[in-house]
């Protein structure tokens, strides 16, 4: 098991927040948390990697209790945004270098040159990141969540910047490493034809609870709807919907 998480409930004062989440992912599965604006994915991934504390319940990695263990954990885990920003007077290398010497890669060098060339980023090496274009960022944001070779990789909408053709090689980048590596993968999104082509299974988040889960080519035939799309509205709706 990579992660594990239990009765886990985050409140906040003018939002709900989640309540009673329950879930896990194994090793070389990509499992996709889904849901509309507001259901709560991204309070869910800053629980995990400690950003935010639970009011409730437990999140384990590889085994150990993220509140007692984090800063051994960490080093097993990596996370990617859209919307989280590198450092943009960094050069994409240094950026990378950076990142290596916090996690404490070993043959760091080595390893930069690899991703950048796994990433299509040895012409981009000595740019800065600040004027890089949003899907170069997005490629570069993909290759720093590699830099630690992580066992836990959280994705937030990873390829939202990305034209389709790009987007494609960076699915197939992942489902190539986990199947090498053995990793757990936790990815939210909102684009249903990219869910059902990685994720091996979903969880359909809803006001802050998991409303479904199951296998996303599969469930939509189990709940009578034409796709996966039509079903995340349908979950969006509320309950009463499906």
């Amino acid at each position: 098991m990579i992660l594990k998480i239990e009765n886990l409930a985050k409140k906040f004062d003018q939002a709900k927040g989640i309540s009673g989440l329950s879930f896990s992912v194994k090793s070389g599965e990509i499992v996709g948390l889904l849901g509309p604006n507001g259901a709560g994915k991204t309070t869910t991934i800053h629980i995990i990697l400690g950003v935010l504390e639970s009011d409730a319940g437990c999140v384990s990695i590889l085994g150990r209790d993220i509140k007692q263990q984090r800063k051994s954990i960490m080093r097993e885990v990596s996370f990617s945004a859209g919307y989280a920003q590198l450092p943009g007077n960094l050069t994409v290398w240094q950026n990378l270098y950076v990142f290596g010497l916090l996690y404490g890669v070993k043959k760091l060098k080595h390893r930069v040159n690899y991703l950048l060339k796994e990433f299509h980023l040895e012409g981009l090496a000595h740019t800065k990141a600040g004027v890089l274009s949003a899907g170069e960022q997005t490629r570069l944001h993909l290759a720093k969540a590699l830099i630690n070779s992580p066992q836990l990789l959280l994705l937030d909408e990873p390829t939202a910047s990305l034209d389709p053709n790009t987007a494609q090689i960076i699915r197939q980048k992942i489902k190539a490493y986990v199947l090498s590596s053995g990793a757990g993968v936790l990815w939210t999104s909102h684009n249903m034809h990219e869910v059902e082509a990685v994720c091996d299974r979903v969880l359909f988040l809803s006001h802050g609870e998991i409303l479904l889960e199951g296998n996303p080519r599969k469930l939509p035939i189990e709940y009578e709807k034409k796709n996966l799309e039509e079903l995340f509205i349908a979950v969006a709706n509320g309950p009463d919907f499906f």
